[in-house]
């Protein structure tokens, strides 16, 4: 499942998320960072990530990804 969570990077490099989330359990995460310049609705945004989707699945499946994240 997909869930898109507004947030800001800050310069040093932290992310503040700017909406609650609860997990039952620690996840994996993908950061976009979105053009300042252009405001992005949620619809955009959800139309980026799915064509992303297909194309990020390739590495996702690999077996050096798994290992790099086996640690978290």
């Amino acid at each position: 499942m997909l869930t898109t969570l507004k947030a800001v990077i800050k310069e040093d490099g932290s992310v503040q998320l700017l909406e609650h989330v609860k997990l039952d359990h620690e996840v994996k995460a993908l950061v976009t960072i979105l053009d300042s310049d252009i405001s992005y609705d949620k619809d955009d945004v959800h139309e980026i990530m799915t064509l992303s989707e297909s194309v990020l699945s390739k590495d996702w499946l690999k077996p050096e990804e798994d290992e790099a994240w086996k640690n978290l």
